[in-house]
């Protein structure tokens, strides 16, 4: 079955970025329970383009464990892309900068994670310290939880709300 069936022969090819932030270009060397079988960056980089050639969309992938180059590929790309994916990683509840940059362009922005992050600051967090995303509140959507299958989530999910100029301009497309 061909992903394609989702959208109309003359659907628009969009472009997404799709930006992995710090430590996730140590994929593959991570907790398998938390990140399971993706063995490197390239291995879900390229599930990830699989999935976009499949739905008729292009990716712009970009990976950094540095935040200025994080936000300079923000800016670089603010004009060229439809909208974005970001996994925020070790910038999740740090990366005011990055959110900021995402939230200038106006584009529609899905945050996704591997595992659900409402969980993991559960387990790791003192009581007394309470830990959340930066990107949640001003995110179009969210996915997480779901391994590298979030990022699949997140790329069909975009594209469709992409494709659907109702939903995006009914205000969701923004905070």
């Amino acid at each position: 079955m061909s992903l394609s069936r989702f959208r109309g022969p003359d659907a628009t090819p969009w472009r997404i970025g799709v930006i992995d932030g710090p430590n996730m270009p140590n994929l593959g060397h991570r907790s398998e329970t938390i990140y399971g079988p993706i063995k490197s960056l390239a291995d879900l980089q390229t599930l990830v383009a699989e999935m976009a050639d499949e739905l008729g969309v292009s990716v712009v992938p970009f990976a950094s464990n540095h935040e200025g180059e994080i936000l300079d590929f923000i800016h670089r790309t603010a004009r060229e892309v439809d909208g974005y994916v970001i996994n925020p990683a070790g910038l999740t509840t740090y990366g005011e900068a990055t959110r900021h940059a995402l939230d200038d362009t106006t584009k529609p922005v899905v945050e996704c994670h591997f595992a659900n992050t409402a969980r993991h600051f559960a387990e790791v967090t003192p009581p007394q310290l309470v830990q959340q995303s930066r990107f949640t509140y001003t995110a179009t959507g969210l996915v997480m939880g779901l391994r590298q299958y979030s990022y699949l989530g997140a790329l069909l999910a975009l594209t469709l709300a992409l494709d659907d100029a109702d939903f995006l301009a009914g205000g969701t497309r923004r905070h």
